[in-house]
């Protein structure tokens, strides 16, 4: 394992620092029972929607958009979505997230402490995976960010104490957003070159299966990883999970930074509101938009 510092890898033009990441869009196979479960274990409110797209996060901020497609198809060995996170605004949130878990029953895949964080994983119906996840004061953040540690086992019983006098709740508060994307992709070093040397994320870690990247020091934003095998290509159609992610920039001005530095590349891009979207190497698309009014 090998960890390779910021300042040492990556030319171009590093992303704001004050860069945030919107809403994640994924495709499912049945909506309601989707929507359903999402109200329920991980208590969001539903917003906007038509029949056949859902919007779901803490009634003022989108966190999720789910997209229902009748012919999708479980994911399998191939480029796309490992987990995004849902980044709660404290500790006590994320406790109360664990909680709603027990009540309602929800199976978990794991939990882990990564001393930036605490993490819960788990899968929605479809599949799509899931990190419930609360930062550590970045003043306690450890040298390196504790990559080359790797995680420690979440203890629960600590997490759980912080609201051990309260009842439990159906939803959540304010305060949700989504804290960082992991996905799977053909090959870590294509990876850097995309999202690193030319979107403008900085490295954080690398290590040979896995990358870390984000922006203005952050833990990550992203990650990307090989762990589907070296060399799968990109998700066929009608296949549940990723349909875009979205990186969100304080200003116009910023998005057309990174838009020229696409073009310089050579990388096509797509017109749209408030910014445009590009596809990595893996066909996985990210919508780069404009914050400012």
């Amino acid at each position: 394992m090998s960890l390779i510092d910021t300042a040492s890898a990556g030319t171009g033009t590093a992303l704001p620092a004050t860069l945030r990441l919107g809403a994640v869009h994924l495709t499912v196979a049945d909506l309601d029972r989707a929507v359903a479960w999402y109200e329920r274990a991980l208590g969001l409110h539903v917003g906007a929607g038509d029949g056949h797209v859902a919007e779901l996060g803490d009634g003022m901020t989108t966190v999720v958009v789910l997209h229902e497609d009748a012919d999708a198809r479980p994911a399998g060995r191939h480029a796309g979505l490992f987990h995004y996170a849902v980044l709660y605004p404290s500790r006590e949130e994320l406790a109360r997230a664990a909680v709603r878990l027990a009540v309602t029953q929800t199976q978990v895949q794991g939990a882990s402490d990564h001393r930036t964080h605490e993490a819960i994983y788990l899968a929605d119906p479809d599949g799509n995976g899931i990190e419930l996840a609360a930062d550590r004061p970045r003043d306690r953040w450890p040298a390196g960010l504790g990559y080359d540690g790797g995680p420690a086992p979440l203890d629960l019983d600590a997490l759980l104490a912080t609201v051990a006098d309260e009842a439990p709740t159906a939803r959540v508060a304010e305060g949700l957003r989504v804290g960082h994307l992991h996905l799977h992709v053909g090959d870590v070093e294509s990876g850097l070159a995309f999202y690193r040397d030319t979107l403008g994320f900085e490295l954080q870690a690398n290590l040979g299966s896995a990358a870390f990247v984000s922006a203005g020091g952050y833990h990550h934003h992203l990650a990307f990883n090989v762990w589907n095998g070296r060399g799968v290509g990109p998700a066929p159609a009608h296949t549940v999970g990723l349909r875009h992610w979205t990186v969100e920039l304080p200003t116009a001005a910023d998005v057309e930074v990174v838009r020229r530095r696409l073009d310089a590349a050579g990388v096509p891009v797509e017109v749209a509101a408030r910014g445009f979207v590009v596809r990595d190497p893996w066909d996985i698309a990210v919508r780069v938009v404009g914050t400012a009014s």
